[in-house]
């Protein structure tokens, strides 16, 4: 497909999963903005994390943990910064009719949804299990994540329809 067709299928058609693709770059937007203020407190940029004043909220005790900047010497907002902008990548990726043209595309969103949402539904236990609190923001990019997956359903299916029919 030609850039100038892409650029027109992904801004103006509808059908063919495009709705459902813009929801998972919304959802994603969405996350990267909790992960992109839990990357200024992680850094000291900002001192706190705003909250809701709740007993069991408290996102600066749950994003100053050693957990938060155990996986590859740095603080894991930055790690959901680039793990969101690769699903939106997928999301955006291809023509609308690439579960047919590309079924890979939407087979590999799918799977990596279902893996983020795995990572963040562990992650959601793991702040109350280790810490007794929760952070709001990361709650926020949870429930982003959790609800990417029904969004993805239907065009991996499709996907995986077209790929049993070649072979």
């Amino acid at each position: 497909m030609i850039p100038k067709q892409l650029s027109a299928q992904l801004r103006n058609d509808s059908g063919s999963f495009l709705e459902e693709r813009r929801s998972v770059i919304v959802l994603s937007l969405t996350a990267i903005g909790c992960m992109g203020l839990i990357a200024l407190y992680q850094t000291g940029i900002i001192r706190r994390l705003p909250d809701l004043p709740l007993p069991m909220m408290d996102s600066d005790k749950v994003d100053a943990s050693e957990e938060a900047y155990e996986k590859l010497s740095m603080p894991d907002a930055f790690l959901g910064l680039g793990s969101y902008a690769a699903t939106m990548g997928l999301a955006a990726m291809g023509g609308k009719d690439r579960a047919q043209t590309g079924p890979w595309i939407p087979l590999a969103l799918a799977g990596k949804a279902s893996l983020d949402a795995l990572q963040a539904a562990k992650l959601t236990y793991d702040q109350w299990a280790r810490h007794k609190a929760f952070c709001l923001w990361c709650l926020i990019a949870a429930a982003a994540t959790f609800a990417t997956v029904p969004l993805v359903v239907g065009e991996a299916a499709e996907a995986a329809r077209q790929l049993a029919k070649k072979m």
